[in-house]
């Protein structure tokens, strides 16, 4: 394939309110290849409703603009919501930030694997039952065959994660938006879960939007980097140049970090400048 795999210009979502319209995504431009590319921001900044607007998953009441949302030659913006289905799941898929609140509490975590890999594929049960082991076996899952039957209640947070992602990797998407995977998770299980993503990626050669509120995770994991405040992107830098960062929110936000082996009491509060809205 020639070209982006995704191509974002000029979106915008606007949620009305009793008090007027409010700008969630103001403006955001960016492509994205076969590679890892990073957006971080405070809460709030758009990078979450950057992703679901992406995926179609913005809520009725909202607006959404652009003048290109494109993914694969296909105009998001115009597909119809048959057509926006068969592409959720099997052509782009979305992790979700916290498994508890993902998956449905009332159905086995194999059950929602095959559900949906059933949704995309004519397959036999058995065909599926084996296809979601297999699955689970590649998100480094132990015992597959007992998770399988398992409630989501009865797992761990990192193993309710790998489901998510084992859910969201069975029909081989091209695109994978993974919207803060790990925040909920302990440090160790935060590298298993990259690890696993990393190695996904390279594999299957995906195209792959990390978004997170952590530089730090960012700079090390991902090829490019985005940052974003208020609804806009303020700049976009190779993840290796992080550390140059020109706009003054982005060196704000770095040197808000504790240093380990430094005297930084009290840590930087950052400034926010009035000029960066508009």
């Amino acid at each position: 394939m020639s070209g982006p795999l995704l191509t974002v210009d000029d979106l915008r979502v606007t949620f009305p309110t009793r008090t007027g319209e409010v700008q969630a995504v103001r403006g955001v431009s960016f492509t994205l290849g076969r590679e890892r590319l990073g957006i971080v921001g405070e809460s709030g900044s758009g990078k979450s409703q950057t992703g679901r607007a992406i995926m179609g998953l913005t809520p009725g009441h909202a607006k959404i603009t652009a003048s290109k949302l494109e993914f694969d030659g296909i105009d998001l913006l115009r597909v119809t919501p048959k057509q926006r289905r068969n592409l959720r799941g099997k052509r782009i898929g979305m992790i979700l930030q916290d498994p508890k609140y993902s998956l449905n509490p009332v159905m086995t975590i194999g059950k929602q694997i095959i559900e949906t890999l059933l949704a995309h594929e004519k397959l036999s049960r058995s065909q599926a039952r084996n296809r979601a082991l297999e699955m689970l076996e590649a998100v480094q899952i132990r015992d597959p065959e007992r998770v399988f039957g398992l409630y989501p209640n009865e797992v761990s947070g990192g193993m309710g994660q790998r489901v998510m992602i084992a859910m969201m990797l069975i029909c081989g998407p091209e695109m994978l938006i993974a919207d803060e995977p790990t925040s909920a998770l302990d440090v160790t299980v935060q590298l298993d879960v990259l690890s696993i993503l990393d190695k996904l990626v390279a594999e299957r050669g995906m195209g792959l939007v990390f978004i997170s509120h952590d530089l730090r995770l960012v700079s090390s994991f991902c090829d490019r980097v985005i940052v974003m405040y208020a609804g806009r992107i303020v700049e976009e830098l190779p993840s290796a140049d992080l550390a140059q960062a020109k706009h003054p929110y982005t060196q704000g936000l770095l040197n808000c970090l504790p240093t380990i082996g430094t005297d930084r009491h009290p840590l930087p509060v950052l400034e926010r400048k009035a000029e960066w809205l508009a």
